[in-house]
């Protein structure tokens, strides 16, 4: 119980930063959607998501798996400060060589994504990762020695920046442009869109961020282990499978929707667009999701070596289970609420009908996250590499063949198909390997519980159209589901301090 309650404080801890970082940067949905209400301001945003797709994508090539070995060796006996000076150079020398070629090849891959003539577009984004990809190691530094405090305030002090940037280019700027035609200003802000300075914004994040990390890499020197690098590296080596194949999962759909959407190309941006702006809805469900990750990767390589690690982790299972329910419905069931309150801008709103679909998968996401601790501390990563080419393959099949049909659609039932795929693969994989006493019956009847919850809502909305019988409708179904909760789970909570004093027994 000591070791859950401890990975629950770690989560929260990282949730806050994590909702904090997120609902600030989250306020940039609204804004950037409420004033790129246009065809082309949507065109603009369209552009920009397939280049945060890229992005995604280039970022797990940049870091290939270094964190997660950070964490792997680090609670192994390695010494810390060899380790840290080793993972660091190795990414400043390949971010260096990785850096310049994107930058030499700049020309090709604006072409690609369809930029036009802004290479420079291309510059900045590799300026963002690499910036991100120096940033890794310290922030991993933060979570193994247990400093989600610092971890907090870096990321939101990061958003915020992004958040004022953002502001004042697509907001303050052009007003003051227009009163200024003639400035120095005016001149150097008529060459880029709004998809440039939602680059320029990120950039500024970027940097922010780093030099906020400055006591974790300032004492740094260039310093290099080779019998620590070669571990590291036959360890890290599978990960860049694993987070390419994960990328594809992922991200790809929105560039596959971009080269795949029938009709002319602004429609085929406004479709990204919209997608984008809709899969954003799933904000409770990801920031649940990655603020587990943040704590549970060193959480479960410290708990490996103990005897009742397995039991640990099924506990760990259920209680992940159930708040990835609780978030699934507090999204679902008031989705008429937050359709009018996160998304401003009214024209992205036509793409509703992803967002259950987007939730389902997220859980199911969610869950093989959880899962995958087996193949991690038992060093079997060719596996991961496997249940995350399924899932590659699952999605590109699903995108390359739908998406010409189905629009968004597609991209939302691939992206289903592929993590549902993946929890059950590893799974059942798992438990040959790594068996873990998880009570499947139990977290099934959640999930069956959670989806009838979500159909009777969705019946409940097909009788009337009045938001206020919507509003009243979730919320007894919600309550139903933690009541729900109160009664399998009233022995266990009794034992947590911060619900026990909720529970009658």
């Amino acid at each position: 119980m000591a070791s859950l309650k401890k990975l629950a404080g770690q989560t929260a801890w990282y949730g806050l930063s994590n909702i904090g970082a997120r609902l600030l940067n989250y306020l940039l949905t609204p804004i950037v959607t409420y004033l790129l209400n246009s065809p082309r301001g949507q065109g603009d945003y369209g552009d920009y998501s397939v280049l945060m797709a890229a992005l995604a994508f280039v970022n797990v090539v940049y870091t290939y798996g270094m964190e997660t070995a950070y964490f792997r060796f680090s609670s192994s006996g390695t010494d810390q400060k060899k380790l840290f000076q080793t993972t660091f150079t190795t990414l400043i020398i390949s971010t260096f060589l990785l850096s310049a070629a994107l930058i030499g090849l700049r020309a090709p891959i604006a072409g690609f994504l369809r930029l036009g003539t802004h290479t420079e577009y291309i510059t900045w984004c590799v300026l963002v990762v690499s910036i991100d990809t120096l940033s890794a190691i310290p922030f991993a530094r933060l979570r193994q020695e247990e400093r989600p405090r610092k971890y907090a305030f870096t990321k939101l002090a990061g958003i915020v920046v992004n958040i004022f940037l953002t502001v004042f280019f697509i907001a303050y700027s052009p007003t003051y442009v227009a009163q200024h035609p003639s400035g120095a200003y005016a001149t150097w802000y008529a060459q880029y869109n709004s998809t440039g300075f939602l680059l320029l914004a990120l950039l500024g994040q970027s940097i922010v961020t780093f030099l906020l990390l400055v006591q974790e890499w300032g004492a740094y020197r260039f310093r290099f282990y080779a019998d620590i690098w070669k571990k590291v590296m036959w360890y890290s080596a599978p990960m860049v499978i694993v987070g390419l194949g994960g990328m594809v999962n992922e991200t790809l759909d929105r560039i596959m929707l971009d080269k795949l959407m029938p009709g002319s190309r602004e429609a085929a941006k406004i479709a990204v667009g919209i997608y984008s702006a809709q899969y954003k809805l799933a904000i409770f469900i990801t920031l649940f999701i990655q603020a587990f990750r943040m704590s549970a990767e060193p959480f479960f390589f410290n708990q490996s070596k103990d005897k009742n690690a397995p039991k640990t982790y099924a506990r760990v299972m259920k209680w992940f289970v159930i708040v990835l329910c609780v978030a699934f419905l507090f999204t679902s069931l008031y989705i008429d609420v937050w359709e009018r309150f996160l998304i401003l801008g009214s024209s992205y709103r036509s793409g509703a009908g992803v967002v259950p679909i987007l939730l389902s998968a997220n859980v199911c996401l969610g869950i093989y996250y959880n899962l995958s601790v087996w193949y991690k501390i038992t060093d079997r990563m060719y596996w991961g590499m496997i249940i995350t080419l399924v899932g590659a393959v699952i999605t590109l099949v699903i995108n390359f063949a739908f998406i010409p049909l189905y629009g968004m659609y597609a991209c939302a039932w691939a992206t289903f198909a592929a993590y549902s795929s993946m929890m059950i693969l590893s799974y059942f994989v798992g438990q040959m390997y790594f068996p873990v006493p998880y009570n499947p019956k139990k977290l099934l009847a959640y999930l069956v519980v959670m989806i009838t919850l979500f159909f009777v809502q969705q019946g409940v909305g097909l009788l009337s159209n009045n938001i206020v019988i919507h509003v009243t409708s979730a919320s007894v179904l919600f309550f139903l589901f933690l009541r729900l909760v109160f009664s399998a789970e009233q022995k266990e909570m009794k034992q947590l301090p911060f619900l026990g004093k909720f529970v009658k027994g």
